[in-house]
Order: C-alpha cells, then sequence, then structure tokens
C-alpha cells in the first residue's frame, strides 16, 4: 500500500511536471513565429530603408530568437520524451533552427549581414506551419526516442538547411550578376553584398551542408542497421543522400583547385538543391524504404 501511495504520488508529480512544460511548450510555439517576424522586420528595414537602429540591433535579436528556439527544442524533448523530429510540423520548426542557426554562422563568418532578409523568411514561414499544426505527441514509436535517431535527423536537417541556404546565394548571386550585366544599378546592386562576398558565402553554405552531411551519413550507417531489421544501403533515401554528400564534396575540392568559380558554382548550388527538394518529397512519396516509420 504505502509502495503504491508513493507511486501515485510520483505519477501526479510527473503529470504536474508535464503540464507545467506543457504551459510553457505552447506558450513559446505562439512567440516563436512573432520572433520570427519581428526578426525579418528588421532584418528587412535595415536592407531596404537603412534603418540605424536595425543595423545596429539584428544580429543581437538574431541570436535572441535561435537561443529561445534551441530553449523550446529542448523543452519538447524532455517534456515528451522524444527529439522534436516525429512528425512533418516538429521537423518543420527543426528546419526553421537549423536555417536561422546556420545563417548565424554564415554572417559571423563572413561579416556579411546584407542577406538575412532573404534567408530568415525561410524560418519565418517554417515556425508559422509549425506552431500553427502542431501536435503534442506522448506517445511515439520505441525507435522515434533514440538520441541517435534524433542526432541523425538534425543533422540530416543542418545539411538541407544549408543547401537550401546555399541556393538562395546561388540565386542572389545570378541576380546581381545579370543586374551589373545590363547596368541596372537598383536596390539589389546598391544593398546586396559585392559577388566576391556572396561566393564565399555559398562557399561557407557549401562546407556546412557537407559536414553536416558527413555525420548524418555516418551516424545513418553506425546506427541504422542495429535499428531496423530491414535497413538496406540501397535505400532511396540514403542513396539520395549519399548522391547529395559527394555532389558538395566534389564541388568543394574543385572550388578549392579553381576548377569551378563563379556562376557554374552557383548553378551547382542551384542543383543541388532540387535534388535535395527530390529527395525528401518525391523519393518518399513514391518509395518505400526504412525512412518510413509507420
Amino acid at each position: 500500500m504505502f509502495l503504491q501511495r508513493d507511486f501515485t504520488t510520483f505519477e501526479r508529480t510527473r503529470d504536474a511536471e508535464i503540464l507545467r512544460d506543457t504551459i510553457g511548450i505552447t506558450i513559446l510555439n505562439i512567440a516563436l513565429p512573432v520572433l520570427y517576424f519581428a526578426l525579418v522586420w528588421a532584418y528587412g528595414k535595415a536592407f531596404f530603408s537603412d534603418a540605424s537602429w536595425a543595423k545596429k540591433w539584428k544580429s543581437t535579436l538574431l541570436a535572441v530568437v535561435v537561443l529561445f528556439h534551441l530553449f523550446y527544442l529542448f523543452l519538447r524533448t524532455i517534456t515528451f520524451d522524444h527529439p522534436p523530429v516525429t512528425t512533418v510540423y516538429e521537423i518543420l520548426s527543426v528546419l526553421a533552427f537549423a536555417v536561422a542557426a546556420a545563417y548565424a554562422v554564415i554572417e559571423r563568418q563572413s561579416k556579411a549581414k546584407e542577406t538575412g532578409y532573404f534567408i530568415l523568411n525561410l524560418s519565418f514561414f517554417f515556425q508559422l506551419i509549425s506552431s500553427l499544426f502542431i501536435r503534442d505527441l506522448l506517445e511515439v514509436p520505441q525507435i522515434l526516442r533514440s538520441n541517435w535517431f534524433g542526432l541523425h535527423i538534425a543533422s540530416a536537417l543542418i545539411g538541407y538547411a544549408s543547401i537550401t541556404i546555399s541556393a538562395v546565394y546561388g540565386l542572389l548571386y545570378l541576380m546581381l550578376y545579370h543586374e551589373i550585366k545590363a547596368n541596372r544599378f537598383g536596390v539589389i546592386y546598391k544593398k546586396l553584398p559585392n559577388l566576391e562576398t556572396l561566393e564565399r558565402m555559398n562557399l561557407i553554405a557549401i562546407i556546412l551542408a557537407f559536414s553536416s552531411l558527413t555525420f548524418a551519413i555516418l551516424a545513418g550507417f553506425i546506427w541504422l542497421p542495429y535499428a531496423f531489421a530491414s535497413f538496406s544501403y540501397a535505400d532511396p533515401k540514403l542513396l539520395g543522400t549519399a548522391a547529395l554528400w559527394l555532389l558538395y564534396g566534389v564541388g568543394i575540392i574543385a572550388r578549392q583547385k579553381g576548377s569551378i568559380r563563379g556562376r557554374t558554382i552557383m548553378a551547382l548550388s542551384i542543383v543541388a538543391f532540387f535534388i535535395a527538394l527530390f529527395s525528401m518529397s518525391v523519393i518518399n512519396l513514391f518509395f518505400s524504404g526504412f525512412h518510413r516509420f509507420s
């Protein structure tokens, strides 16, 4: 009887903790799209209006939003006892965070802050959709509770986020290139970094994508055979990720050797994005494999 009473007390305490944390999660879930909107607005004011306050505070606001989002993902993980990558809408939130965090790294490394408006709109869109439709799941398949699973998926998402960012830089580079060729010196020419800086930012995104995909593939090769009886190295999703990894590896080597530069590397970044899109959507729709957890 005493043990039963203790167990009941423990369960009530645990339920109270979950309720308290769920309230916090709900508040953060509502706040995050608002924070991302404020962030995009600040970067937009800095880019289009040269607002001095926005230029001064936008990077600080970026750091605050990224830290808030990281805390939100951590809180979801410990409250529901699984990494927040078990549904499409959880994944969208992680992807929003990955885009913002990857951009923060690129901005810090390149010292160029003019492209944030274009990149961070993606984070706002992803988080808005996530916040509108996300559901709190306490019961998920045991395989989805693995920390290895979380690391594998999170590193892959950081890789895909970096691929998306590199494609955006590719588009911005080509837009600026054609503006210069056509002797049109409008807002794109005046506000964007020069072609050399955009190419350097693109390279940082490519290296970040390659590093993240390397970790995701290694984690998959080590862990997935033990996690899935049906695991196969011929899985279409795995082959698609490996193809991306190979393309980026060859691109980095060729870029370092000077074999490809400028418009060519930008075009390859855009091609890689569409390969990633194919891997994440079309392959999932038409091919089955262990990457489907249902």
